[in-house]
């Protein structure tokens, strides 16, 4: 993810570690959850967040 090296740069570090991902996954991958019909009531946040854990 080129936004996870930008906030490590940002934040002074060479590389990005996870927390840096971490920080900016649901950003960038909210739009790009489909969900189905079955998943109704489980918003696209909660499934990011069961992902990276």
């Amino acid at each position: 993810m080129n936004t996870g090296k930008s906030l490590a740069a940002l934040n002074g570090k060479y590389s990005p570690d996870i927390e840096d991902v971490k920080a900016v996954a649901v950003t960038i991958l909210r739009h790009r959850i489909i969900k189905v019909y079955k998943a109704e009531g489980i918003s696209t946040e909660d499934i990011i967040q069961k992902l990276l854990i």
